[in-house]
């Protein structure tokens, strides 16, 4: 067994790999580039080493700088985690060549898996049902277009090195095709310094399903079931969860039998995963294979009890698979969150920062949590904006949803916008409950994006309980100052009115033992909790039900974050709040005659100059954060007056880049 492992990596994966590597007694190096300087996974790992500037390219995908750091620490083993190496043959190459053994598949089933076009061809050779398309890149968009034509639209256009989403666009006609194509390969060459995109028939109303697969050098393979990852956005997998409500006894046994075939003609010896694109009539298609790691593995761990670190580092060390087939048993239901620094309600813009606050929610056996932040660190522009993966285990999908939900209330983030509301949001959608899934689930239930009424409907009560509750605990507080006049003490009452999303409620509330009494609108609603003054999470009971509710002073108010959705509430005294009622609403500031950045980030081009004339639609400018291309488009005709920023500039959230007349 390994002594030493080099983590190529960096955030959550880096952190996991360490906690296996730690059970086994495994020492481990970190790499860490300028901007994870004081990054988790720099702290929790046993020796680190910096690789150099931020971009990913000049250290995360350096090839030389990471030889050099297992060279320099003695590292007999790299794990390469998923993304930036991951899928390098090159990388699997060099380290045969160095002497270091690399966790994960021989470099020629990452070559023969990693090009899309190839790998069609050998998953069709090896018997495994693949979906129509063009097996060639494409040269240009004019044969793009003659290319989807023939196909017949929609198409999807996808890097042929591709991976995470990025370098993929759906294509309905002519004029999307072309977009496309541009789109893909720019991103494509960015983030994987391949260009090539190649077509193939979008199936409509697909599910995404996929095998993990474990095989060992010895040409012993197993599947352990399937995950299903349909709940995307932009190709990117926001939920995730094992098993698939679609699958039966009879297609998993054909999609496993599929995938331990394909891992066997390629001799791969890891863990992999191969995905399939399955439609509603359960036909499933060979999507592509990744020879690494999945983001999503931990629902696989929690239904099998398996680790798939713990095997991948096993096989590399050339040990043989502890088990067959027959020996794989599916256990319960997990889900799996994907916890993003980005705004929803702003078109899931990437929103990097310092975590002014964060606290996860507290692991049990139904329960895990995966990070590679802690309060005070960043999330840099530089890589994905994961914060974490939250993954519930139940005896059921019901059990596991609800675990799951009521873990989403318990993480604590300040500093950066995130997406917990969103994923709340899906979570109690009714179609998301039934198991009516697909990858346009999301563009099919939000058309118009995510906004604030699309969050989970919340009871009004719950909040104006919290708040009377936690302004008559502010103002216990406030009358046991020193220095009152004698007979002149502060009196706290116990009738207030809350305001809270343009409504007043009368609330009666006293401290008993083990929480509040309280009476809202007339009806006696008592409180149980242990919440303590000060806490930013208030956790009790109330009405029967358990609840946790995020609280924090805003001005006089009082900011209380739940499912997602913050709400602002102001606790008054009778007199002072039917004198509030009065008050007129503050218009917002107009900005409707400006283009502003929606992120930070690099403005990568402009589309228009001073004096032109814009149609609504049409592009604007493309701003380039978190790896990925996003275009600005206007939203309605106009001229423009004047361009404040230039490509190459580094903008800050809402700066203005065009004013129009």
């Amino acid at each position: 067994m390994f002594k030493k492992i080099l983590i190529a990596n960096r955030g959550e994966i880096a952190c996991r790999i360490i906690r296996t590597a730690r059970r086994m007694g495994i020492r481990t190096v970190a790499v860490a580039s300028e901007a994870d300087a004081r990054a988790l996974h720099v702290r929790q790992a046993d020796e680190a080493v910096a690789i150099g500037p931020p971009a990913a390219a000049q250290s995360y995908l350096d090839v030389k700088k990471i030889l050099a750091a297992v060279e320099a620490t003695g590292a007999d083993a790299v794990h390469p985690g998923y993304g930036f190496l991951s899928e390098k043959a090159a990388f699997a190459k060099a380290l045969k060549k160095a002497g270091v053994a690399f966790i994960g598949p021989p470099a020629a089933a990452i070559a023969a898996m990693g090009d899309k076009i190839e790998s069609k061809k050998l998953a069709a050779k090896a018997g495994v049902n693949v979906i129509p398309g063009h097996a060639e890149a494409i040269a240009d968009a004019a044969e793009a277009v003659r290319v989807a034509r023939k196909i017949g639209y929609p198409v999807m256009l996808k890097a042929s090195a591709g991976g995470g989403g990025k370098g993929m666009r759906i294509a309905g006609d002519d004029v999307e095709c072309r977009d496309g194509l541009k789109r893909a390969a720019s991103e494509a060459q960015s983030a994987f310094g391949d260009g090539r995109v190649l077509i193939e028939k979008y199936v409509e109303n697909p599910r995404h399903i996929e095998i993990q697969v474990l095989a060992d050098g010895f040409g012993n393979a197993v599947h352990l079931g399937e995950r299903e990852c349909s709940i995307q956005r932009r190709h990117q997998k926001v939920i995730e969860e094992a098993p698939s409500p679609f699958i039966d006894a009879a297609t998993r046994r054909a999609m496993g039998e599929q995938a331990v075939r394909l891992a066997k003609a390629v001799k791969y010896a890891s863990a992999g995963t191969v995905e399939f694109v399955v439609d509603p009539d359960r036909n499933f298609y060979f999507l592509e294979m990744n020879t690494r790691l999945q983001v999503e593995h931990p629902v696989t761990e929690m239904i099998t009890g398996l680790d798939l670190v713990e095997q991948m580092i096993r096989i590399a060390a050339g040990e043989r698979l502890q088990f067959a087939q027959d020996d794989v048993r599916l256990s319960g239901w997990a889900i799996e969150a994907r916890v993003y620094a980005e705004d929803p309600l702003r078109n899931f813009l990437p929103s990097s920062g310092r975590l002014t606050r964060y606290s996860a929610p507290a692991e049990d056996d139904g329960l895990r949590v995966e990070t590679g932040v802690d309060e005070g660190g960043d999330i840099p522009i530089h890589y994905d904006p994961m914060i974490a993966k939250v993954v519930a285990h139940g005896a059921d999908r019901a059990e596991a949803i609800r675990r799951l939900a009521r873990a989403l209330d318990r993480f604590h983030i300040k500093g950066v916008r995130h997406n917990i509301g969103f994923v709340a949001a899906v979570m109690a959608h009714p179609r998301f409950a039934e198991g009516r899934l697909s990858t346009d689930f999301i563009a099919d239930e939000y058309p118009d994006g995510f906004h604030a009424n699309d969050l989970p409907p919340d009871d009004p009560r719950l909040l104006a309980a919290v708040a009377a509750a936690v302004h008559r605990a502010y103002q216990e507080r406030a009358a046991m100052i020193s220095g009152q006049v004698p007979g002149r003490e502060r009196v706290v009452a116990d009738d207030w009115v809350v305001r809270l999303a343009g409504k007043q409620y009368a609330a009666s509330v006293h401290p008993i033992d083990g929480g509040y009494e309280l009476i809202l609108d007339g009806e006696a609603m008592p409180i149980e909790t242990a919440w303590k003054l000060g806490g930013p999470l208030f956790e009790g009971n109330f009405d029967g039900r358990d609840f946790c509710v995020q609280v924090a002073r805003a001005g006089v108010a009082y900011r209380l974050s739940h499912r997602g959705a913050e709400t602002d509430a102001m606790v008054l005294s009778a007199r002072h709040g039917a004198l509030d009622a009065l008050m007129p609403e503050k218009a917002p500031p107009d900005t409707s005659k400006y283009l502003l950045s929606p992120m930070p980030g690099l403005l990568a081009s402009l589309a228009v100059k001073v004096g032109q004339e814009v149609k609504a639609g049409e592009e604007l400018a493309v701003v380039e954060a978190m790896k990925m291309e996003n275009v600005l488009r206007a939203e309605r005709d106009g001229v423009v007056a004047a361009v404040k920023a230039k490509p190459g500039d580094s903008l800050a959230v809402d700066q203005v880049i065009i004013e129009f007349e």
